[in-house]
């Protein structure tokens, strides 16, 4: 009896061979090296829309599901990072709001994510939606999310619970609650969708992280770039890609995340889309690029005050 021929040179069939590849790669890893030093990275990208909140979250899961120790920090109004990780954030929870402008500790406002044991997050209701103005009046408005973070961050040391990664989700502008985020961090990881216009903005976006390295963290550095919602299938998204890649070079992770039904749907059920369908592309791709960020040394080691955290 013959068998038909299988042609495995259609686009349909070498995407099952990838995703087949990528599932391979991904179950070989169980654990994930720890950093020498916390990293802390700013998602950011004034563009809305370009999976920054997806990315967080996605990326925290993976780094946490692969036994790093991470925090999320959402400083978004809309909470969609809250609600993605499960964790409460209506209006009047404590959160960063509180954090930002009472002086609150961190470690009173943190709460741990019901379906990641190594993950914990920082909530944002509403009201941060007001901590733009309030902001303006208070000393040093731009370096209070800094301080708070360090203490903590030292805090959970001592007590011999460091945090490996701190990943904070920026909102879709410029304003003092991105600017807070940017002199918190050290690395910034810049989202870009394979699309039209996938670069518009981001020369603003990168003169901006520059004046903060000049006049308030000199230690911010772009350090990765991830392409989103990319589509094998068509001409755009490689040639968005290709663009990207020789823009900025090895700051981009060879893992593109791809357009995915299920990484839409995974926030509407309180989850990542590693924790609602593990085995779609979409999960295996963002684990796949949070074992690259893990496995690549940081361009600048994450410090306070001079000193290594």
């Amino acid at each position: 009896m013959t068998h038909p021929t299988v042609d495995d040179s259609t686009p349909l069939a070498a995407e099952a061979r990838d995703h087949v590849d990528l599932a391979q790669r991904v179950s070989s890893t169980t654990v994930l090296p720890r950093p020498s030093s916390t990293r802390i990275f700013v998602v950011a990208n004034q563009k809305g829309g370009v999976g920054k909140t997806t990315t967080t979250v996605n990326i925290a899961a993976g780094l946490a599901s692969k036994g790093l120790r991470v925090l999320v920090i959402d400083l978004d109004p809309q909470g969609n990072a809250s609600t993605a990780l499960n964790i409460e954030h209506t209006e009047g929870t404590p959160g960063v709001y509180e954090a930002l402008v009472d002086g609150t500790d961190l470690d009173e406002l943190v709460r741990p994510c019901p379906d990641l044991p190594n993950l914990t997050v920082l909530p944002a209701s509403i009201d941060l939606a007001g901590a733009e103005i309030e902001l303006v009046s208070l000393v040093a408005r731009e370096t209070r999310l800094d301080k708070a973070l360090q203490a903590y961050l030292a805090e959970c040391a001592e007590a011999g619970d460091r945090i490996d990664y701190v990943l904070i989700d920026c909102p879709p502008s410029l304003g003092l609650l991105t600017v807070n985020a940017m002199v918190a961090g050290r690395e910034v990881l810049i989202p870009i969708q394979c699309e039209y216009y996938a670069l518009e903005g981001l020369g603003q976006l990168v003169r901006n992280i520059d004046l903060v390295r000049t006049h308030l963290n000199k230690s911010l550095e772009v350090t990765t770039i991830l392409l989103t919602m990319y589509d094998a299938r068509t001409r755009l998204s490689a040639g968005v890609a290709d663009e990207v890649r020789s823009h900025f070079g090895p700051k981009v992770l060879k893992t593109a995340i791809p357009r995915s039904v299920r990484i839409s749907e995974a926030p509407s059920y309180q989850q990542t889309v590693l924790t609602y369908d593990p085995s779609s592309s979409g999960a295996l791709s963002y684990l796949e690029a949070a074992r690259e960020i893990a496995q690549a040394a940081p361009a600048a080691g994450p410090t306070t005050n001079g000193r290594s955290l």
